[in-house]
């Protein structure tokens, strides 16, 4: 069964025009490029918390994606060592969402 995940990234203060910057010219185009389905990015309104969310058809599909993207040299060695001077990564809160039969992202 289909399902989301929202993923909540507590911001650094000073740093979501950064942290903006890098998921939109890096972290997104290089998860899409690898099968992620971005199905939304978003800051709040005081720039203390990023959102953005993700779509995978089943666990099998997220699981493989995960170890794609996660494990990858490019994201090991390069892309991940950024992250940690924009957010706060014990604050990193991720839900799996499964849409409602009307909604309308089903």
């Amino acid at each position: 069964m289909a399902f989301y995940e929202l993923r909540q990234y507590p911001i650094h203060p000073g740093k979501m025009d950064e942290w903006v910057a890098y998921m939109e010219e890096v972290i997104i185009p290089f998860q899409v490029s690898q099968g992620m389905v971005i199905t939304g990015s978003y800051r709040s309104e005081d720039d203390a918390t990023y959102v953005w969310t993700r779509r995978f058809e089943d666990d099998a599909e997220c699981e493989a994606l995960y170890e794609k993207v996660y494990k990858s040299d490019a994201w090991v060695n390069e892309i991940s060592k950024s992250i940690p001077e924009m957010i706060e990564r014990s604050g990193i809160n991720v839900l799996r969402m499964v849409a409602t039969p009307k909604s309308v992202v089903q």
